[in-house]
């Protein structure tokens, strides 16, 4: 069936990014536009609002230079749109999905709506499958599952771009056979940072399984609102049509977050809390919940999206409507930053809250639950003796305080601490945690079968 197109001369405001268009009939919520200059020069939009005959148009590339008088507007009947196929893997693309590698242009399989289709909470599967990112405090204590989302609550100027770029190059599913994907989606960053990701990709050969979407600073905010879009569209089509299972990472959702502000507040919106749209959440969720499994598929989509906290403010509207949606978060901290520790994860107010789904037996290992358990408790024990130490002083420790201080020392510096390309399997992380449960006294392994002490402990027998 043809799509009809509608041109019309009747624009009456130009007010920042957006154009007003009156007199128009049959148009819909999110129907692209051409707009037409003078001189011959196309621009394309999107249409936001309508209002009886009013339509509210925003510009991807702008209004600077544009009169109202001398622009056409082409209604193209339909929304924005992804040219997909299996061909897009080890390809860059730029916001709205065109190739900006210097490769050839994608020959589409299909063209998918970038907004997609609504999951029928009934069709869902419980993730419970274990993803190995090779980064010990995640796939030891916040174990990432096949199709759960768990962000990393960052702060600026802290190496979560570097965190997120070898998570990307590591991750692996560790039954052998399994299609692997991943969707890497940057929005708002620097052009030094988007050359640092696609080289990064490049020199460590994971660019072959990858398909990146770069936004820079200094493009469209309507584009920043398409770039994870875009990308969660590629992971339906290589998830649900090609069995793969997919993992997206989304950095800088602060970037996005911002772009929508700034797109409310031209649309003159009553604003929530911190000048954001009242339904960031909304918003949100209609990313977030684009995760997850299918009963009867074999793919899956599994996100980490990495957002920076203004402030370090983990009350924050993005990092705290996130945590509503997702299932956990992972923290990087900046104290533990400036002790030189990489990557700087601060173990005990992250979680995940799926993680004993994909643990245990045939998944990852028999003992990793208690040895989980345990190193939570001895390391929080020897955080709070090292804080009762600075107000009371070193003396005022007791002998077993003493020693679980020492290993908090040593859990940050064996276990947390991670070269940038040292990528370790579940069971070297295990075995590290075994090496440090091996510093206490056997009587304090309270939070370990005896079975597993006797399997596992270094000193066993």
């Amino acid at each position: 069936m043809a799509v009809i197109t509608k041109e019309y001369r009747t624009v009456k405001q130009v007010v920042g990014p957006l154009i007003m268009v009156e007199g128009v009939d049959g148009i819909t919520y999110g129907e692209l536009t051409d707009i037409k200059q003078e001189d011959g020069s196309l621009r394309r939009g999107r249409v936001l609002e309508v209002n009886k005959d009013k339509a509210l148009v925003q510009v991807f590339e702008g209004t600077s230079g544009l009169s109202p008088q001398d622009l056409k507007v082409k209604f193209l009947g339909k929304g924005l749109e992804l040219a997909v196929s299996p061909d897009m893997l080890g390809r860059v693309f730029d916001g709205f999905g065109r190739p900006i590698d210097d490769g050839p242009s994608i020959i589409p399989e299909k063209w998918l709506n970038i907004n997609g289709n609504p999951m029928n909470p009934y069709a869902r599967d419980y993730p419970n499958e274990f993803i190995q990112t090779g980064i010990s405090t995640i796939d030891l204590l916040n174990t990432l599952v096949r199709g759960q989302k768990l962000p990393i609550f960052s702060g600026s100027g802290l190496p979560h771009s570097r965190l997120a770029a070898q998570i990307a190059r590591q991750a692996s599913v560790l039954k052998t056979g399994e299609k692997f994907a991943v969707i890497f989606a940057a929005m708002g960053i620097t052009f030094e940072e988007s050359e640092f990701f696609i080289a990064d990709f490049r020199r460590t050969g994971a660019l072959e399984r990858a398909v990146l979407f770069m936004n820079l600073a200094d493009d469209p905010p309507i584009e920043r609102i398409a770039v994870p879009r875009m990308a969660l569209t590629a992971a339906e089509y290589l998830a649900y049509e090609k069995d793969m299972h997919v993992l997206v990472i989304l950095t800088d959702l602060t970037n996005y977050c911002e772009a929508l502000r700034e797109i409310s507040a031209a649309r003159k919106e009553v604003p929530g809390r911190r000048g954001y749209p009242g339904y960031l959440y909304t918003d949100l969720s209609t990313l977030y919940e684009r995760a997850g499994r299918i009963k009867g598929k074999n793919g899956s989509i599994t996100q980490i999206p990495v957002l920076t906290m203004p402030e370090d403010d983990k009350t924050h509207p993005i990092p705290d409507l996130t945590g509503y949606i997702t299932e956990g978060q992972v923290i990087i901290s900046r104290s533990i930053h400036a002790q030189g520790i990489y990557p700087p994860v601060d173990v005990l107010p992250s979680l995940s809250r799926l993680k004993d789904k994909g643990i245990g037996d045939g998944k990852t290992r028999e003992d990793h639950a208690d040895v989980m358990n345990q190193l939570y408790s001895a390391y929080a024990r020897g955080k709070n003796a090292k804080e009762l130490a600075v107000v009371l002083g070193e003396s005022a420790l007791s002998e077993a305080d003493l020693l679980y201080v020492k290993f908090a020392d040593a859990f940050d510096a064996k276990f947390v601490t991670q070269g940038e390309n040292e990528n370790r399997t579940i069971e070297e992380s295990l075995r590290i945690g075994w090496e440090l449960l091996a510093m206490l006294p056997r009587v304090e392994l309270k939070r370990v079968r005896d079975k597993w002490v006797e399997k596992y402990h270094p000193a066993k027998g």
